[in-house]
């Protein structure tokens, strides 16, 4: 299960396409966005390869236009679920024992696939209908990232599978066989990232793994697309099953199943901790102990010592913050500014955040675009109007938003005098940056701070010239990020660049786009085998004196 017949060199990362004015590649983008646009795409289930509709269904809106329906898609519930397993289990056998360049070519052929101009237009236009991406966020998302994801995780794949043992040179030979994990794993993806909820699936299935895949509710339109991609790859049947429906309905029986052998997940924290706490309490029901990997919640900071250049602080500011809504776990949320620069720094926030155009992603000249859904717009603009009444606190830009037809809210900086205020420490998850500033002569106190104020652990950035300011700040934020970015925004990891994930409180930080997730997805067997047994008990020191 792992003996090369052909080498796969290291990739080279996924070209960005422009959509500048006059592209070929925008003209022909925006004839795919009218093309979905223009019919409501009925989306059933896919289990074994069959489609499956059960009746039960729920709409699939345009975020920026909420009373447009694109998609209508039919709901699992517990009786679909168990289809879905037994499904899985019996394509597992097979699936497994293929060997593993024979999987990596169907990766391998879907990278390529995504890069040609059908799927790549296909997956960008429903990431920017269904999620309200503008063209480029869709393109470094749905298209450049998840091909990355595919290429470069053959290419780590290879690299486990060729890692042996040395043999003996007293007649043994020593095997490392890296066995997919022995049931079914639950893929479970948010509703931020096309390529996320590609990855979550695929990098199990690639290490022989079989895969329940349920999408987000909100992304179910994109999801749809995704396995229509994987069947076009050539994935056999029943080894990535369609799952869309709601968390219990699809998470309960799921999890109950002794056959469950890992969760694949990115989501909220609260979510991730609670299915942990189920796996907990049916531990003694499953046939293995699950893996449990999870990337949830940040809370990412942008800290700047009076070093730094204003310009490029701001800038990775507006972009860290407010690219897709903010809606990015990686997002810059918070952020600490040193009193000496901080007029200088919001002079230029203002200036520069009064030029970002707001409305539909369909309009390539709009930066910002509407928030997911209605629960996600009730949730943000409460801490909008908490800043707006607070004693502590003052809005400084932004602060207005509007539902009447997309969910739009303004980019909003909030600036509090309160380092511990509540936005300064709770997931957000939309275009909300707080800024506290500190006195300039307190950097390394403030650092302290920094790394004590949130139960997250994602992404976090420095902006510095002092080198012995980065240094200090590397090592005092030790713990606090799992990507840390000097004089960098705190998004944007590139698979093959910079291996992604966090600790504390977001997540198990099993490092997506690195051989170290994949090597997540195996179960190693040690084979050693004699060439020479031997034939008497007896050893060397039992002779006579």
């Amino acid at each position: 299960m792992g003996n090369s017949v052909f080498h796969i060199n290291l990739p080279k990362n996924e070209p960005i396409k422009s959509y500048a004015p006059g592209s070929p590649e925008k003209t022909a983008l925006k004839k795919r966005i009218k093309e979905l646009k223009s019919k409501v795409l009925e989306i059933p289930l896919i289990i074994g390869g069959k489609e499956i509709k059960t009746g039960n269904m729920e709409d699939c809106i345009i975020p920026h236009e909420h009373k447009t329906v694109i998609g209508r898609y039919h709901k699992a519930g517990k009786k679909e679920v168990e289809m879905a397993i037994n499904a899985a289990l019996k394509a597992r056998e097979s699936w497994a024992a293929m060997d593993w360049n024979e999987r990596a070519a169907i990766f391998l052929k879907a990278g390529d696939l995504l890069a040609s101009p059908y799927w790549r237009n296909t997956l960008n236009a429903a990431t920017m209908l269904a999620q309200s991406k503008n063209a480029f966020q869709a393109e470094i998302d749905s298209a450049c990232e998840l091909i990355d994801f595919f290429r470069f995780n053959a290419y780590y794949a290879q690299q486990i599978y060729n890692e042996q043992p040395p043999h003996s040179p007293e007649g043994q030979w020593n095997k490392l066989e890296y066995r997919p994990l022995e049931g079914f794993i639950f893929s479970v993806s948010p509703f931020n990232f096309t390529s996320i909820a590609g990855n979550l699936p695929t990098s199990p299935a690639l290490m022989g793994n079989v895969v329940i895949m349920k999408p987000a509710s909100s992304a179910v339109y994109t999801g749809y697309w995704l396995m229509k991609l994987f069947e076009a790859a050539g994935f056999p049947p029943g080894v990535i099953n369609f799952v869309p429906g709601s968390g219990s309905q699809v998470g309960n029986p799921v999890m109950n199943s002794p056959h469950f052998a890992g969760i694949h997940f990115t989501g909220s924290t609260p979510v991730f901790q609670s299915m942990w706490r189920i796996v907990g309490e049916n531990i003694s029901k499953y046939k293995s102990y699950p893996r449990i990997v999870g990337e949830t919640g940040g809370k990412d900071f942008i800290f700047v010592h009076k070093s730094a250049d204003v310009k490029e602080v701001g800038t990775a500011m507006i972009r860290g913050a407010f690219e897709y809504q903010g809606q990015k776990c990686s997002a810059a949320s918070r952020a600490y500014v040193p009193s000496s620069m901080w007029k200088r720094l919001e002079k230029f926030l203002l200036s520069e955040i009064k030029t970002l155009k707001m409305g539909t992603p369909e309009n390539f000249t709009n930066f910002i675009n509407a928030v997911i859904d209605k629960n996600a717009f009730d949730s943000i603009t409460s801490y909008i109007n908490y800043a707006k009444k607070s004693k502590d606190a003052k809005i400084i830009t932004g602060g207005n938003y509007d539902d009447s037809v997309g969910y739009f809210i303004e980019p909003t900086i909030i600036l509090t005098t309160n380092p511990k205020f509540k936005t300064m420490e709770e997931e957000i998850f939309g275009p909300v940056l707080t800024i506290y500033v500190y006195p300039t002569a307190k950097y390394k106190e403030t650092l302290h701070l920094c790394n004590e104020t949130s139960v997250y652990a994602l992404t976090g950035a420095v902006f510095a010239k002092d080198r012995d300011a980065i240094i200090l700040a590397d090592k005092i934020l030790v713990n606090a990020a799992g990507n840390f970015y000097i004089n960098d925004k705190p998004t944007g990891a590139v698979v093959g660049q910079q291996p992604f994930g966090g600790a504390r409180a977001s997540g198990t930080n099993d490092k997506a786009g690195s051989y170290l997730n994949l090597i997540r997805w195996t179960s190693p067997r040690t084979i050693k085998e004699n060439f020479i047994p031997p034939n008497d008990y007896r050893y060397p020191f039992l002779g006579e004196e």
